[in-house]
């Protein structure tokens, strides 16, 4: 994909763009030439949008966007298809933080998902004068691309060793270093839950850990899932609910994204990234429900349900998170469908056993567009997951609470380490301003802020 963003040295001809809000497009029509408020009243602008504006000998000269609030960062999601290829310099804004969210959206707009099927039609482009709106709207933009990208990717492309691949390709970038455990050298290492999941499929299991920054700095640690492929393994799932299921490593696309936002503004941590990355096939070897499986912690676990291995695969990754007692862990999956009928598959939930935590992520999540909501980690509900054979289930039989007793599952194996877990969607059902339908980043702009307002320089 050619890039939307580009700096005043790459442009040649440039168009005039004024972007207003809608309650000031009265006072800016009232100012100006008789000749433009007759163009827009011939051409029937309702006063939202997009519309090129003639300048004297009939020619388009400039270019006018008028939209709701220019608080949301989705605003000018659309402009770049709205507006003819060429290239458009904001001419009425000077403020950076608007100006880098009109370029996010820009370029989150103008995505592309090009791997199997071109498209050479020309984009318009967005002039930033200012280097530094620049190199922040690109990061941004491209830590959503990578993660798109990841997710649509099928999954005859994207099993544990492409997803290693990935995760080596983001690192090399920013001079991190990646080590994996591979198939049966997760037993002989302790990740025994990893490798149960994994086992049956002829792409062996993994567990991808990546390291990056000062190991004196404050530590984080994001740990995602990264099931590349899950067709329930003998719990089968049926065709439908199998059909999107390359996506059920959103959660690794989601910390890849995150990792690459964090490192390309060099923000002062020491940043660790876990992946357990598997295919839940079915073959001879597969894991059966009545199993038991004694995990990394120690702790004892009856598979009910073969169709909830995201848990099992993080749980063992969480287990290994905490040994470097990090100042919080964040882990990202597409965990449960529960979690959807509470809040739609827009909105991801996440659980944390830090309440003045949750409250920052809510707050910095609308800031940037970026909204994400707290479910309660209600202690009651544990019971739920007790097992007359072992220390507990790896799920519950019953349909209510089901997104509460997934995340009450992966806390036990946190301790008392700072924790949150998202519960995340990572795809777009529909089509909206800089959202394009299939997959997509959720919560990773708002953990950013967050960690940007507390570590950031």
């Amino acid at each position: 994909m050619s890039a939307v963003l580009v700096s005043a040295a790459q442009a040649s001809s440039v168009t005039p763009l004024t972007v207003l809000e809608k309650n000031d497009y009265s006072n800016w029509l009232a100012q100006q030439p008789s000749q433009i408020q007759s163009w827009l009243s011939a051409t029937g602008f309702s006063g939202v949008g997009a519309q090129l504006l003639p300048a004297a000998d009939g020619s388009a000269s400039s270019a006018l966007f008028v939209c709701d609030s220019l608080d949301d960062f989705f605003a000018a999601g659309d402009l770049s298809a709205q507006l003819p290829a060429g290239q458009y310099q904001i001419d009425n804004i000077s403020t950076t933080d608007t100006l880098i969210a009109i370029a996010f959206a820009w370029g989150a707009g103008a995505y592309r998902f090009e791997k199997y099927k071109s498209n050479d039609k020309p984009q318009a482009q967005l002039v930033l004068a200012d280097d530094d709106v620049l190199k922040v709207a690109s990061d941004m933009v491209q830590a959503v691309r990578w993660t798109r990208d990841l997710i649509n990717t099928p999954a005859g492309d994207m099993m544990p060793q492409h997803l290693a691949a990935a995760t080596e390709e983001i690192a090399e970038q920013f001079g991190a270093s990646v080590t994996q455990v591979i198939g049966d050298d997760l037993l002989t290492q302790n990740y025994p839950t990893i490798h149960a999941v994994g086992r049956a499929s002829e792409h062996a299991p993994r567990l991808i850990d990546l390291r990056w920054g000062n190991p004196q700095a404050p530590k984080i640690t994001l740990v995602g899932k990264g099931v590349c492929f899950d067709s329930g393994g003998l719990d089968l799932k049926p065709s439908a609910a199998m059909r999107l299921m390359k996506k059920d490593m959103g959660g690794a696309a989601q910390v890849l994204g995150l990792a690459y936002l964090i490192m390309s503004q060099q923000l002062p941590i020491h940043l660790r990234v876990l992946i357990p990355a598997v295919e839940n096939a079915v073959s001879s070897n597969a894991f059966r429900p009545g199993d038991v499986i004694t995990t990394r912690k120690g702790t004892t676990v009856e598979i009910d349900n073969t169709d909830a291995e995201g848990r099992l695969v993080l749980c063992d990754a969480l287990t290994e998170a905490v040994t470097d007692q990090p100042e919080i862990i964040f882990d990202f999956a597409t965990l449960t469908g529960a979690c959807r009928v509470a809040l739609g598959t827009e909105l991801p939930g996440f659980f944390t056993n830090q309440l003045q935590l949750a409250g920052d992520l809510m707050q910095q999540g609308n800031k940037v567009t970026d909204p994400v909501w707290q479910l309660p980690l209600h202690k009651p509900y544990k019971d739920m997951l007790k097992s007359d054979v072992a220390d507990m289930t790896n799920s519950v039989p019953g349909p209510f609470g089901g997104a509460i007793t997934a995340a009450l599952y992966l806390e036990h194996f946190v301790d008392d380490t700072p924790w949150v877990h998202f519960d995340v969607m990572a795809w777009n059902n529909r089509k909206l301003p800089g959202r394009p339908t299939g997959g997509e980043a959720m919560g990773i702009r708002a953990v950013f802020e967050y960690l940007q307002g507390r570590y950031g320089q």
